[in-house]
């Protein structure tokens, strides 16, 4: 019997593991107490782990056509595929969709092979489902995809606001750190922003049940509440951000009222909810799918994100815009450049990135523009201009919203 440290692959929390394991078998699993991430804690995915290792009904042996092959057959044929389409209809009938359940070396090496040696940046993954509005409103705001905050931070703030995040279901190791939190340290406020009364709720000092789709309207109305009652740290405003009259043109004269009748949400909530934040500091405002999820989400991430810079509330410990993110390695796939509109590190289809990249992987034949992003991946696929798709770690036709598109 031996014991060994490990990774939970569930959420984006990373929770250590203690696996305890028998010649080839996994006999149960623990929380790590050495953990940064969870001490010891785990949720019931967690501490049903050994439980989905068990042989049946996975898959031991590459399969082709329904028959058992071997590996050289396997990797012969999907080799000879590729080559095959790419000679006849170019390196844009070619995509890979990946996974936030991959380790950051797979999505490296996935990416390197298809940006930089196929030639097309096909290459998107389901981690576009649930951050990709993060992503692009985290790019507009500091110029990188950078989550500006720590998990200590939510043990440690003033007061929390946790908007369309149900952390109780989604993140229950996380959340069961902010409620020891909030009984270490009883003046700690949170405020819950979710049109369902969901079970996070339980922990709020505040909940407020704005109208589906209106947290918009609520953060630019804060945003205005803030320039009208002088909470703006000038400061840092000077010296740390551009745009400040176009966002304000923006905002424009946005009165309670209107807020009101947008969000449902009566004055006197509004002004309970806004006076709190203008005036603690020490504020970390938590988001998640409910804010991410829309056709408008990048705009609602960047105004919650602007709401913390115009009060200074940024690159400070214990404050911060913190979206949390739903699956384990979302984020290291961003870092190695998991997404169809993205090389490595961050960068982007620039000559200058195109070429710096290039030069770094030795590639012979390296992407130069974006590429299609997860919809219209399958989009291009059901219309027959995708010829090639391999899918690592990830089930499109459960997982995707049209999944008779994905089907076709």
């Amino acid at each position: 019997m031996s014991a060994r440290r490990t990774t939970c692959p569930y959420c984006g929390v990373g929770c250590g593991v203690s696996a305890e394991i028998s010649g080839e078998h996994v006999i149960r699993v623990m929380g790590d107490g050495s953990h940064p991430a969870n001490a010891g804690r785990l949720c019931v995915k967690g501490t049903t782990l050994a439980e989905t290792l068990a042989r049946e009904g996975r898959l031991l042996h590459p399969m082709l056509a329904g028959h058992q092959v071997s590996w050289d057959r396997a990797l012969g044929e999907v080799a000879e595929r590729i080559a095959s389409v790419r000679a006849q209809h170019g390196p844009g009938a070619l995509a890979f969709y990946l996974s936030g359940q991959l380790l950051s070396e797979d999505y490296y090496i996935a990416n390197k092979l298809m940006k930089g040696f196929l030639g097309s940046a096909n290459v998107d993954t389901n981690s576009r489902l649930c951050m990709s509005s993060a992503v692009a409103a985290y790019k507009r705001a500091f110029g990188e995809d950078v989550v500006p905050c720590d998990y200590r931070d939510l043990e440690t703030c003033d007061l929390l606001i946790m908007v369309g995040s149900n952390a109780a279901w989604t993140h229950p190791v996380v959340y069961q750190r902010i409620v020891a939190a909030r009984q270490a340290n009883p003046d700690m406020r949170v405020v819950v922003i979710d049109p369902r009364r969901t079970t996070t709720c339980d922990l709020a000092d505040i909940h407020l049940q704005l109208s589906p789709g209106s947290d918009g309207f609520l953060f630019a109305g804060l945003f205005e509440f803030l320039r009208a009652g002088d909470y703006i740290d000038r400061a840092f405003v000077e010296a740390h951000t551009e745009g400040l009259e176009r966002a304000l043109a923006a905002v424009g004269d946005l009165v309670l009222s209107e807020v009101s009748f947008r969000t449902g949400l009566s004055l006197e909530q509004l002004l309970e909810f806004y006076e709190l934040f203008a005036t603690t500091e020490r504020t970390v405002t938590l988001y998640s799918q409910g804010i991410n999820q829309s056709a408008t989400g990048t705009d609602k991430c960047n105004a919650i994100i602007n709401c913390h810079l115009l009060t200074g509330r940024v690159g400070r410990p214990v404050m911060g815009p913190f979206s949390i993110t739903g699956q384990p390695n979302a984020m290291g796939g961003r870092e190695v450049g998991g997404l169809a509109n993205q090389l490595a590190a961050h960068m982007d289809f620039t000559p200058q990135d195109v070429d710096r990249v290039g030069r770094f992987w030795g590639a012979k034949d390296m992407a130069t523009a974006p590429g299609l992003k997860a919809v219209d991946m399958f989009r291009a696929a059901a219309e027959g201009k995708i010829r090639f798709m391999w899918i690592l770690a990830t089930n499109p036709a459960v997982s995707l919203p049209d999944t008779e598109l994905v089907r076709r």
